[in-house]
């Protein structure tokens, strides 16, 4: 497996959310908000990211 570069990450990380535990752990971001039946802040602008409406039906809207 190859290993994780959680300071690169974190330099390229668009979210927002400082407190956020996972930030620069991109694989257990994804694998979070999968769960949560969400995307990740990286997917949307930087204004629908500022929202934290993360819904599949909020990347829609904006994406459409």
């Amino acid at each position: 497996m190859v290993e994780c570069t959680v300071e690169k990450n974190k330099a390229s990380c668009t979210c927002t959310y400082e407190e956020c535990s996972r930030k620069g752990k991109c694989c257990e971001c994804v694998a979070y908000h999968r769960n949560k039946k969400q995307l990740p802040g990286c997917f949307f602008s930087k204004e629908g990211e500022r929202t934290y409406d993360r819904s599949y039906r909020r990347f829609i809207i904006e994406n459409s």
